[in-house]
């Protein structure tokens, strides 16, 4: 089906009457190009083969563009390289791409998600028995280098829902996607090798273009961060145009782990963490007098600037969330309970509280702006391993 769907689209290319345009470049510098058949690349190509080497993506009237994708219109080009923070979400994406198709042929599970994050990517797979171990890594990674090293092209297809329902029938996870988020008649997908994806790309021109990646860890999650939804296994990963990058990273994460908080923590005495206070800290002695010292010296900085401190309760009636629109969008995330028949909520927050002291008298204008500063102890009711590293 993809086969035939990319010889329509390249024929209904190949049928567009060229007309002249001009694409303006980021210095004011007009390049003379042919509608549905200059594309990105050419550009970048005239310019330098060095630049078209290095171009991870473009940008086409400030939409992310297919270096390989016929220009259209007249066009303001950008052309990104892994350095910039798209060029590098774009570079990511791919690469994450190369990391489901690596991870379809050793499983054969299906895979659900497979996003560009901060640093690197990751890729969601539902598996009915096996999972995923760090001893599976070296495996990993050599599928990944020979699909590398095929240069596979990413290509981009528009489909019709039905065909796209017909074509992922086996995989329950992309009927969810394409049944609650495909709200229009076609879609794109981009293919890969065998790899099929939902996915609005755009992509590197082939996967070639990642010359270092690592499988950098592996963790369980729940589709779509639902608790009561099905596990699944996700892989980590990270990758670069350059090998001498990915050294330089890896010796970034040598430095790193040493000045781990966690390693430092136990090592000094200062604080640990415990499964059965699951996100909890606990300070020992030295720990206590370093959070301590820093209080006082945030207090200060408090009373510098016109704040007053309060202690407000921890345990509230759902009543007070329901009133601020906590409840409505967060509750969730709140560890509630039942009392006397009625719901109570430990607070993740300070303001609402803060709101009830304003309101307990009649306030002039003259006492505002009112400042308050609450060390009391929030709880929020967060999935497994999706603390921030300050939690």
């Amino acid at each position: 089906m993809c086969d035939k769907l990319k010889a329509e689209y390249d024929q209904y290319v190949a049928s567009q009457a060229p007309k002249p345009i001009k694409v303006t470049l980021p210095d004011g510098k007009v390049v003379d190009a042919q509608s549905w058949r200059t594309t990105p690349y050419d550009i970048a190509s005239g310019i330098s083969k060095g630049l078209a080497d290095s171009v991870v993506i473009a940008k086409v009237n400030n939409v992310l563009w297919d270096l390989d994708r016929p220009l259209e219109e007249d066009s303001n080009l950008r052309l990104l390289k892994f350095e910039e923070d798209e060029g590098q979400q774009v570079f990511w994406h791919s690469s994450a791409h190369i990391l489901g198709e690596a991870l379809e042929r050793i499983y054969g599970g299906c895979l659900c998600y497979g996003p560009p994050i901060e640093n690197g990517f990751y890729y969601d797979m539902h598996l009915e028995e096996s999972g995923v171990s760090a001893a599976d890594y070296p495996s990993i990674e050599n599928i990944m280098k020979s699909i590398v090293k095929e240069k596979q092209p990413f290509e981009r297809l528009e489909m019709h829902k039905e065909d796209l329902l017909e074509m992922f029938k086996y995989n329950p996870f992309k009927l969810r996607i394409l049944n609650e988020r495909i709200n229009t008649p076609t879609t794109t997908v981009y293919r890969c090798g065998p790899l099929i994806d939902l996915c609005r790309g755009p992509h590197v021109r082939h996967t070639g273009k990642v010359k270092a990646l690592q499988v950098t860890k592996n963790s369980s999650a729940y589709w779509e961060g639902k608790a009561d939804a099905e596990a699944l296994q996700r892989v980590y990963g990270i990758s670069f145009p350059d090998s001498k990058q990915l050294k330089e990273w890896q010796k970034f994460q040598e430095e790193a782990a040493k000045r781990d908080h966690r390693k430092i923590g136990r090592e000094q005495e200062l604080f640990f963490f415990h499964e059965l206070s699951p996100g909890s800290c606990f300070f020992q002695p030295n720990g206590a007098y370093i959070y301590n010292t820093l209080i006082d010296l945030i207090k200060g900085e408090y009373r510098k600037r016109g704040f007053q401190e309060v202690v407000s309760p921890n345990m509230y009636n759902s009543k007070l969330w329901q009133v601020s629109g906590h409840w409505q969008h967060y509750q969730d995330n709140m560890f509630s309970f039942d009392v006397e028949k009625e719901k109570f909520a430990l607070k993740p927050m300070n303001c609402p509280g803060h709101c009830l002291m304003f309101d307990v008298r009649p306030r002039s204008w003259r006492e505002l702006p009112l400042r308050m500063a609450d060390f009391g102890v929030l709880h929020r009711n967060e999935l497994s391993g999706g603390l921030p590293l300050g939690s």
